[in-house]
């Protein structure tokens, strides 16, 4: 099934949508002048206003903070891969796989992006409210259901480290890899004692796999 048929997209501008789903290195081979990253950069923000009003909607009785830690959990990465296969949207993709050389991660990033690209298209081709009936339809359900795709241990351990008044902080122990795929190791201390160490392809991620190790010790469970 095509595109079009499988979303219910009756659109006179096609092209749009071939520019969603076009990976730089894709580009790059057949000497295009356009990829998905600004509409990916404008999905974003139409992800994160529709996620944001339905929450809102749904939970008058939250303060602002907890509204936010919960839209997070549905915008996150994690959460946009899992969207983009379930949806298999990388099979539109138009990606040079020969001349790319993506790690594991990127292809991961990548297949994230396409969800906010594809969105992005969707809002300037058929509109905002098209978009909520796309994301109400694909996404909706997993916010009811309280789906957990994201858990924010650096959050935690912070809230630990204020109601505990000691101190929190992360050290850089090491990090390599060319530029485009690092890794990094960060320690988490609490009032000066080493308490985790974790490892991610970036800072935050490490900080937060450091911060995860640390509860675990402390026996504190985070939902």
């Amino acid at each position: 099934m095509n595109l079009y048929e499988k979303f219910g997209i009756d659109s006179e501008n096609k092209y749009l949508y071939d520019i969603a789903f076009t990976h730089g290195s894709y580009s790059t081979r057949y000497d295009l002048d356009y990829t998905y990253e600004r509409l990916e950069f404008l999905g974003d923000s139409v992800l994160s206003l529709i996620v944001s009003e339905y929450l809102y909607k749904k939970y008058p009785q939250y303060e602002e903070g907890k509204l936010t830690k919960l839209r997070a959990n549905y915008v996150c990465q994690n959460a946009l891969i899992y969207y983009s296969h379930e949806l298999n949207l990388p099979d539109y993709l138009n990606i040079d796989t020969e001349e790319s050389n993506l790690t594991e991660n990127e292809i991961l990033s990548v297949t994230a992006d396409i969800f906010e690209s594809f969105l992005g298209a969707i809002f300037i081709d058929q509109g905002i409210d098209f978009a909520k009936e796309f994301i109400a339809k694909y996404i909706f359900d997993y916010i009811d259901e309280e789906k957990v795709f994201f858990r924010d241990y650096k959050s935690a351990i912070k809230e630990y480290g204020d109601a505990e008044e000691v101190e929190i902080s992360y050290e850089m122990i090491k990090e390599f890899g060319v530029p485009h795929d690092k890794t990094f190791f960060i320690s988490i201390l609490i009032d000066g004692e080493k308490m985790g160490v974790g490892k991610g392809k970036n800072k935050k991620e490490a900080e937060q796999a450091a911060a995860k190790e640390a509860l675990e010790k402390l026996k504190i469970s985070v939902f």
